[in-house]
């Protein structure tokens, strides 16, 4: 990548960063995605109640959940208000490609995302004075928590790219982030391995692999396996490829 390209990206990651900061919604997000995983882990999860300084089943437990609708909530903006203001066929007029303003535009609302888990800090703080925690599962819990947040905004971007309404992207963001969540529930696969023949299991099983669930449990064990972070970023480009094209055919 020369350094033009990263220029570009630079600097349409700042003018959509900068836009985040601006928009109120962007600071009603985050309290709400603090209140929400606080407590979850304290009240639902029952946190205080464990004896065990552990944060996988407490307070990682009840991320996807979250992000299914919040990261849709963050990411509908992308494209679909560059569509209804008319300011993205400005944007592919500048000496810039659709990769680059797709790319610049991701990262800052990963950015948002990476903020918003920092903020979650204390809970962390709190399970090291309560006993004496193995770090190995927090990181890799926090490394699929952010991987996961990831995935949810990549497919909304994809989503963005082909409407200009903000709620129909939402609606439609967060129906395809639920099914990809809920197809790798072990509460519905199991469902459906026992309700099908033989031959169906292998299909179920295949399906449930494809889920944002699936890949993120096994991290927010502590078990850290290329595969799923792999998983997690082949979804995160393909997702993009997709905007680029969305991009692409409205240009067109």
């Amino acid at each position: 990548m020369s350094n033009l390209d990263l220029k570009n990206i630079w600097a349409i990651f700042k003018r959509e960063f900068f836009s985040y900061v601006n928009s109120p919604v962007l600071y009603v997000i985050i309290i709400i995605f603090l209140l929400a995983t606080m407590g979850f882990a304290f009240l639902f999860g029952r946190f205080l109640d464990q004896n065990n300084a552990s944060l996988g089943q407490a307070f990682f437990f009840w991320h996807p959940w979250i992000y299914v609708v919040l990261a849709p909530a963050v990411g509908m903006r992308l494209w679909s208000e560059e569509h209804r203001l008319g300011t993205v066929e400005l944007l592919m007029t500048m000496p810039i490609s659709p990769w680059q303003a797709v790319v610049g535009k991701f990262l800052a609302a990963s950015l948002v995302w990476l903020l918003a888990l920092v903020l979650t800090g204390p809970i962390v703080i709190t399970v090291a004075y309560l006993g004496d925690p193995d770090p190995g599962p927090i990181v890799t819990g926090y490394a699929a928590s952010y991987l996961y947040a990831l995935a949810c905004l990549a497919v909304t971007s994809a989503v963005s790219s082909f409407t200009r309404s903000q709620v129909v992207c939402f609606i439609v963001s967060v129906a395809v982030c639920f099914l990809l969540t809920l197809i790798g529930y072990p509460g519905i696969i199991d469902w459906f391995v026992n309700a099908l023949p033989g031959w169906g299991g292998a299909i179920v099983g295949f399906i449930s692999y494809l889920s944002f669930m699936d890949h993120f449990y096994e991290m927010s064990k502590g078990i850290f396996v290329f595969r799923d972070v792999l998983y997690f970023l082949s979804v995160i480009y393909i997702a993009l490829l997709v905007t680029g094209l969305g991009l692409n055919s409205k240009r067109a």
